[in-house]
Parts: structure tokens; sequence; C-alpha cells
């Protein structure tokens, strides 16, 4: 009986307002006050690059205007409305709203509680292909970020995204390698240490980019922030300097170097897309030791999960992998189906095989660690960094 309901904390001072649904009325909430600012909202998703692209769009962004965004990855139908609601206390003038989803349908609710002005979609990925059964269920769930909405940003170079949005009506402008995008990277040159590229805003600037983060899916993201960057009025020079001092995120292939070890901490999440860009990027390591891959379980992938496990396995020789490390039952059977001339290592969790990689290590090695959100894969970098 919501009469007799008195909370703890309440006293004579307090409001107390009663609601049916709690969540509905936090997103309720979150989308008033939303609507009442006169914030610019940029919402981005993406099967992958969507925490770091808000990063370096935020810091964009910051050499000029008070800007909001989520923190860390409260990218959900709480995330987002616990973020949007902070526009209530101080005088923001952006906002920067990552959006992730499990299922069909939360995006477009994410987006009614968000109302952006723009929408940006990094790429199309396997993320979820469990849940959602086919790469165009994705790709329409992904889409739903831009309906209504007054411009998109979208991945010039991602031919099923680009295919996927020939309906879209509004204002569209590209990023990507391709002649043909907007915002445009000219002679790329990758290292373990980074990158160095030239952007090329589409006839009007170009400036030259040094990132302190490496892979070529770095690249990309440092192109989408610059591209809304730029439609903020950011000058070049303020966009080269903010990519300049980005130097990443935890657990986002995040170099971490201890007695002659190099770890790379990718371990917040996987699907098939980012881990062969993580070992692809794994491959520009030139250092006198070997590289090793300690590899967990990625998760929603339904029926294709064995061979998806299995393509991933194959990259590893590709990159120069002597030593595979597979964590978890699905990186444990594929394995046995690999006859690439690996050198393998089973174990069921990470905290075992961060255990008895230690073991194995030798000065000079480059050591990835990758794997799903659910298999911990942390673990194995606070083990390996506990014994060393």
């Amino acid at each position: 009986n919501r009469n007799n309901y008195r909370p703890r904390f309440f006293n004579k001072r307090s409001t107390i307002i009663y609601v049916e649904d709690t969540l509905l009325a936090l997103q309720e909430l979150a989308r008033y006050i939303r609507l009442k600012s006169n914030v610019k909202v940029t919402a981005i998703t993406g099967s992958n690059g969507k925490t770091t692209t808000k990063e370096m769009l935020h810091a964009i962004l910051s050499t000029k205007y008070k800007v909001l965004k989520n923190e860390g990855n409260l990218n959900n139908h709480i995330g987002v409305p616990m973020t949007l609601i902070k526009l209530a206390e101080d005088p923001y003038e952006h906002a920067v709203v990552e959006c992730g989803m499990n299922a069909s349908g939360e995006i477009r609710r994410l987006r009614e509680i968000a109302e952006p002005d723009s929408g940006m979609i990094t790429n199309i990925g396997p993320a979820h292909i469990g849940r959602l059964y086919t790469m165009e269920a994705i790709r329409d769930a992904k889409l739903e970020l831009i309906e209504d909405i007054d411009t998109a940003i979208l991945n010039y170079d991602d031919t099923f995204l680009m295919e996927g949005a020939k309906t879209y009506n509004n204002k569209v402008l590209t990023f990507g390698l391709k002649d043909g995008a907007h915002m445009l990277a000219k002679d790329i040159e990758l290292s373990e240490d980074g990158s160095e590229f030239t952007i090329v805003k589409h006839r009007d600037w170009q400036v030259r980019v040094r990132l302190n983060t490496p892979g070529l899916f770095n690249v990309y993201n440092a192109l989408a922030a610059a591209l809304l960057g730029s439609i903020f009025g950011i000058e070049k020079e303020d966009i080269a300097s903010a990519l300049e001092n980005y130097n990443g995120f935890n657990m986002r292939f995040e170099i971490i170097r201890k007695r002659g070890i190099t770890l790379i901490n990718d371990s917040y999440n996987a699907n098939p897309a980012s881990m062969r860009a993580s070992i692809q990027t794994l491959s520009l390591f030139n250092k006198k030791g070997r590289k090793i891959a300690i590899l967990g379980d990625m998760f929603e992938l339904g029926e294709s999960s064995i061979d998806a496990h299995i393509s991933v396995i194959k990259e590893l020789p590709k990159a120069g992998v002597e030593l595979f490390i597979a964590v978890g039952e699905m990186m444990k059977e594929a394995s046995e189906h690999v006859a690439d001339h690996l050198n393998i290592e089973r174990f069921s969790n990470s905290s075992q095989a961060g255990r008895e990689a230690v073991r194995l290590l030798k000065d000079g090695d480059v050591v990835l660690v990758k794997g799903s959100r659910g298999m911990e894969m942390e673990k194995a970098i606070e083990e390996i960094l506990y014994a060393l």
C-alpha cells in the first residue's frame, strides 16, 4: 500500500514521488531534463569502437565546450538516463552518449530518451548474433539510432552498413579510408607505439596527426571523432592536439610493460571482428621475444560459435604468434580443430591461464589478452603482473 510506504530515510523535509515503474520513471525524467536543456547531444553506437570514439570525441569537443559523457561504459537503459540526468546539475553545452544493445528495440528506446541531434554508427559486426541470428538483424538494430534525427555519421568503408542506410533521408556524413568519405585518412603509418596519418576533410582542410594508441581500428575511431568535432566548429589544430593527447582507455588495447614483458590488456570484451583487429595489431610489435595470445571465449555467437572461434585462431600464425593459450570451453574445443603449427596450451578459466602463463614467459615476449566480458580475462593480466 503506497499510503503506508515510508522509506528509512524519510523525514519531514523529504519529498517522495510514488511511481508504478521506477525504471520508466528514471528514463522519462532523463528525457524531460534533456528536452529542457539546450545541449547538443551526439549518440554513438556500433559493434566495435564505441567507447574509444566517445572518449576521443569528448576530448576534442572539450577544447571548446563543457561536455558531458557516459562514464566508463554506462551505455544501457539505466546508464544512459543516469548520464542525461546530470544535465540538470551543470551548464553543459554538449553531451556525448554511448549506446549499447543486446536486442532489437533497445537502441530505439535509448534514442527516444536521449533525443540526439546527431547519431554515429562506427561499424556493423557479428556481436550479439547469437541473440539476433542474422547480420541483417544486427544492422537493423543499430540503424534504430538514426531514425528521425538530423544528421547521421557513418563508416563509409563498411559497405554492409552503408547499404542498410540507403533509405535514410536526412543528412549523412561519412568517415573512412576510401575516396568518397567526407573525413578521410591518408598516408597511414602504423607501429606498435601508435600511428601517424593525415586527416583530410573533404575539400576544406587537412592536418597530420600522431596517435599514441596503436591499431588501424583506432585510426577509424579518430576519424569518426574528428568528423563530429569539425561539425561543431573545432579547429583542425585543436582536433589534432586532442587526439595526440589521448592515451587510451583501460582494458582497450592497454599496453603494460614490466620486467621485459609487454602485456596488451584488451580484456574488456570481444567478438570475431574485434579479435581479428587486435591480432592484426599484435603483428606490428617487433620485439626480440615471441608473440603470445591468451584468448578467451566469445559469447552470444549462437550456432556459428565454434566456427567463429576457429576462424579467429587461424589468424594467429599470420600475425606471427608462436604460443596460443586457449581459455574456456569454446576456445579449447576450437583449438582442437586447428592444424596450423601453433604451440597450444588450454585452460578452463583466466586466472588459471594467467598463473600457468607466467612459467612460459621469456624476456621480450609480447602477450595479447582478450575475451568476452564474462570470461574476466583481466584476471589473467592480474596473475601475470603479480608474479612478475
